[in-house]
Protein backbone atom coordinates (compact mmCIF):
# COMPACT_ATOMS: atom_id res chain seq x y z
CA UNK A 1 0.00 0.00 0.00
CA UNK A 2 1.53 3.32 -1.08
CA UNK A 3 2.22 5.87 1.63
CA UNK A 4 0.36 9.10 1.43
CA UNK A 5 2.44 12.12 0.37
CA UNK A 6 2.68 14.70 3.16
CA UNK A 7 3.12 17.47 0.58
CA UNK A 8 0.45 19.99 -0.03
CA UNK A 9 -0.19 22.12 -3.05
CA UNK A 10 0.89 25.79 -2.92
CA UNK A 11 -1.60 28.31 -4.12
CA UNK A 12 -0.55 30.15 -7.30
CA UNK A 13 -0.89 33.51 -5.55
CA UNK A 14 1.47 32.40 -2.76
CA UNK A 15 4.05 31.07 -5.25
CA UNK A 16 4.00 34.31 -7.21
CA UNK A 17 4.47 36.32 -4.01
CA UNK A 18 7.47 34.21 -2.98
CA UNK A 19 9.00 34.52 -6.45
CA UNK A 20 8.61 38.30 -6.36
CA UNK A 21 10.21 38.34 -2.92
CA UNK A 22 13.25 36.40 -4.16
CA UNK A 23 13.62 38.68 -7.20
CA UNK A 24 13.38 41.76 -4.99
CA UNK A 25 16.05 40.38 -2.65
CA UNK A 26 18.41 39.66 -5.55
CA UNK A 27 17.89 43.11 -7.07
CA UNK A 28 18.61 44.79 -3.73
CA UNK A 29 21.78 42.80 -3.01
CA UNK A 30 23.28 42.90 -6.50
CA UNK A 31 21.82 46.11 -7.94
CA UNK A 32 22.87 49.74 -7.42
CA UNK A 33 21.22 49.86 -3.97
CA UNK A 34 23.21 46.84 -2.84
CA UNK A 35 26.41 48.38 -4.17
CA UNK A 36 25.65 51.57 -2.28
CA UNK A 37 24.99 49.64 0.90
CA UNK A 38 28.27 47.75 0.47
CA UNK A 39 30.33 50.90 0.01
CA UNK A 40 29.50 51.80 -3.63
CA UNK A 41 31.68 51.70 -6.71
CA UNK A 42 35.28 52.80 -6.44
CA UNK A 43 35.75 56.52 -7.02
CA UNK A 44 37.25 57.44 -10.39
CA UNK A 45 40.80 58.76 -10.50
CA UNK A 46 41.06 62.37 -11.61
CA UNK A 47 43.50 61.51 -14.42
CA UNK A 48 40.82 59.22 -15.89
CA UNK A 49 38.32 62.07 -16.34
CA UNK A 50 37.04 62.66 -19.86
CA UNK A 51 37.63 65.76 -21.96
CA UNK A 52 35.36 68.54 -20.82
CA UNK A 53 35.46 67.41 -17.20
CA UNK A 54 38.73 69.22 -16.49
CA UNK A 55 40.84 72.11 -17.71
CA UNK A 56 44.64 72.32 -17.73
CA UNK A 57 46.81 75.40 -17.42
CA UNK A 58 49.35 76.33 -20.06
CA UNK A 59 52.89 75.38 -19.04
CA UNK A 60 55.25 78.00 -17.68
CA UNK A 61 57.83 78.65 -20.38
CA UNK A 62 61.53 79.21 -19.76
CA UNK A 63 62.57 82.32 -21.68
CA UNK A 64 66.04 80.92 -22.40
CA UNK A 65 65.00 77.53 -23.75
CA UNK A 66 61.42 78.31 -24.87
CA UNK A 67 60.41 74.99 -23.31
CA UNK A 68 58.45 74.23 -20.10
CA UNK A 69 60.52 74.95 -17.00
CA UNK A 70 60.08 71.42 -15.63
CA UNK A 71 60.98 69.60 -18.86
CA UNK A 72 62.83 66.38 -18.07
CA UNK A 73 63.40 63.44 -20.43
CA UNK A 74 61.20 65.03 -23.10
CA UNK A 75 58.25 65.24 -20.69
CA UNK A 76 56.78 68.11 -18.67
CA UNK A 77 53.70 68.31 -16.45
CA UNK A 78 50.90 70.85 -16.27
CA UNK A 79 48.30 71.35 -13.54
CA UNK A 80 44.77 70.23 -14.34
CA UNK A 81 41.63 71.33 -12.50
CA UNK A 82 38.50 69.12 -12.47
CA UNK A 83 35.22 70.90 -13.18
CA UNK A 84 33.03 72.03 -10.24
CA UNK A 85 30.91 69.37 -8.50
CA UNK A 86 33.09 66.48 -9.70
CA UNK A 87 34.33 63.95 -7.16
CA UNK A 88 37.46 61.97 -7.92
CA UNK A 89 40.74 60.86 -6.40
CA UNK A 90 43.52 63.41 -6.79
CA UNK A 91 47.20 62.61 -7.41
CA UNK A 92 47.60 62.04 -3.68
CA UNK A 93 44.90 59.37 -3.64
CA UNK A 94 42.48 61.53 -1.65
CA UNK A 95 38.82 61.52 -2.65
CA UNK A 96 37.89 65.16 -3.16
CA UNK A 97 34.74 67.04 -4.18
CA UNK A 98 36.15 69.75 -6.44
CA UNK A 99 34.94 73.31 -6.80
CA UNK A 100 37.04 74.11 -9.87
CA UNK A 101 39.91 75.75 -7.98
CA UNK A 102 41.78 72.68 -6.75
CA UNK A 103 44.48 70.80 -8.66
CA UNK A 104 43.24 67.31 -9.44
CA UNK A 105 46.19 65.82 -11.28
CA UNK A 106 49.29 66.61 -13.31
CA UNK A 107 49.02 65.91 -17.03
CA UNK A 108 52.19 64.95 -18.93
CA UNK A 109 52.98 66.86 -22.12
CA UNK A 110 55.82 66.37 -24.55
CA UNK A 111 58.71 68.83 -24.68
CA UNK A 112 61.96 69.06 -26.59
CA UNK A 113 65.61 68.88 -25.61
CA UNK A 114 67.43 72.11 -26.51
CA UNK A 115 71.12 72.87 -26.06
CA UNK A 116 71.55 76.53 -26.93
CA UNK A 117 71.21 76.45 -30.73
CA UNK A 118 68.83 79.15 -31.97
CA UNK A 119 66.79 78.52 -35.09
CA UNK A 120 66.78 82.22 -36.01
CA UNK A 121 70.57 82.48 -35.72
CA UNK A 122 71.10 79.34 -37.82
CA UNK A 123 68.82 80.63 -40.59
CA UNK A 124 70.45 84.06 -40.57
CA UNK A 125 73.95 82.58 -40.76
CA UNK A 126 72.90 80.28 -43.58
CA UNK A 127 71.35 83.15 -45.53
CA UNK A 128 74.14 85.71 -45.21
CA UNK A 129 77.28 83.72 -44.40
CA UNK A 130 76.43 80.29 -45.72
CA UNK A 131 78.99 80.59 -48.48
CA UNK A 132 81.65 80.78 -45.75
CA UNK A 133 80.29 77.75 -43.93
CA UNK A 134 79.29 79.79 -40.86
CA UNK A 135 76.01 77.91 -40.52
CA UNK A 136 77.72 74.53 -40.40
CA UNK A 137 80.32 75.77 -37.93
CA UNK A 138 77.54 77.11 -35.72
CA UNK A 139 75.59 73.84 -35.78
CA UNK A 140 78.66 71.77 -34.90
CA UNK A 141 79.77 70.44 -38.30
CA UNK A 142 83.34 71.83 -38.58
CA UNK A 143 84.40 69.55 -41.44
CA UNK A 144 81.49 70.59 -43.66
CA UNK A 145 81.95 74.19 -42.60
CA UNK A 146 85.62 74.13 -43.64
CA UNK A 147 84.73 72.45 -46.94
CA UNK A 148 82.12 75.12 -47.69
CA UNK A 149 84.63 77.83 -46.77
CA UNK A 150 87.26 76.43 -49.13
CA UNK A 151 84.82 75.96 -52.03
CA UNK A 152 82.84 79.18 -51.45
CA UNK A 153 79.74 77.21 -50.51
CA UNK A 154 80.27 74.64 -53.28
CA UNK A 155 80.04 77.51 -55.75
CA UNK A 156 76.84 78.72 -54.12
CA UNK A 157 74.88 75.52 -54.74
CA UNK A 158 75.75 74.02 -51.37
CA UNK A 159 74.85 77.26 -49.62
CA UNK A 160 71.42 77.26 -51.25
CA UNK A 161 70.80 73.61 -50.35
CA UNK A 162 71.87 74.17 -46.75
CA UNK A 163 69.64 77.23 -46.46
CA UNK A 164 66.64 75.18 -47.58
CA UNK A 165 67.46 72.27 -45.28
CA UNK A 166 68.03 74.49 -42.25
CA UNK A 167 64.92 76.58 -42.95
CA UNK A 168 62.83 73.41 -43.12
CA UNK A 169 64.45 72.20 -39.86
CA UNK A 170 65.70 69.07 -41.62
CA UNK A 171 69.30 69.85 -40.66
CA UNK A 172 69.67 70.53 -36.95
CA UNK A 173 72.43 70.70 -34.35
CA UNK A 174 75.03 67.95 -34.54
CA UNK A 175 74.42 66.85 -30.94
CA UNK A 176 70.87 65.75 -31.77
CA UNK A 177 69.19 68.50 -29.78
CA UNK A 178 66.40 70.70 -31.10
CA UNK A 179 66.47 74.33 -32.12
CA UNK A 180 65.39 77.02 -29.70
CA UNK A 181 62.13 78.21 -31.29
CA UNK A 182 59.41 80.33 -29.74
CA UNK A 183 57.11 77.97 -27.86
CA UNK A 184 54.05 79.28 -29.69
CA UNK A 185 55.95 79.83 -32.92
CA UNK A 186 56.23 77.78 -36.10
CA UNK A 187 57.71 74.35 -35.50
CA UNK A 188 58.22 71.32 -37.67
CA UNK A 189 56.63 68.14 -36.36
CA UNK A 190 57.98 65.02 -37.99
CA UNK A 191 55.60 62.11 -38.37
CA UNK A 192 57.50 58.84 -38.52
CA UNK A 193 56.09 55.51 -39.67
CA UNK A 194 56.05 52.88 -36.93
CA UNK A 195 54.30 49.53 -36.61
CA UNK A 196 51.42 51.28 -34.85
CA UNK A 197 50.95 54.03 -37.43
CA UNK A 198 51.28 51.48 -40.25
CA UNK A 199 48.47 49.40 -38.73
CA UNK A 200 46.26 52.46 -38.49
CA UNK A 201 46.83 53.29 -42.18
CA UNK A 202 45.77 49.75 -43.04
CA UNK A 203 42.66 49.95 -40.86
CA UNK A 204 41.63 53.39 -42.12
CA UNK A 205 42.77 53.68 -45.73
Amino acid sequence: MAAACPCRLIAPESAAARLLGVLWFLSVTTGPWGAAAGGGEETLKCEDLKLGQYICKDPKINDATQEPVNCTNYTAYVQCFPAPNITCKDFGGNETHFTGNEVGFLKPISCRNVNGYSYKVAVALSLFLGWLGADRFYLGYPALGLLKFCTVGFCGIGSLIDFILISMQIVGPSDGSSYIIDYYGTRLTRLSITNETFRKTQLYP
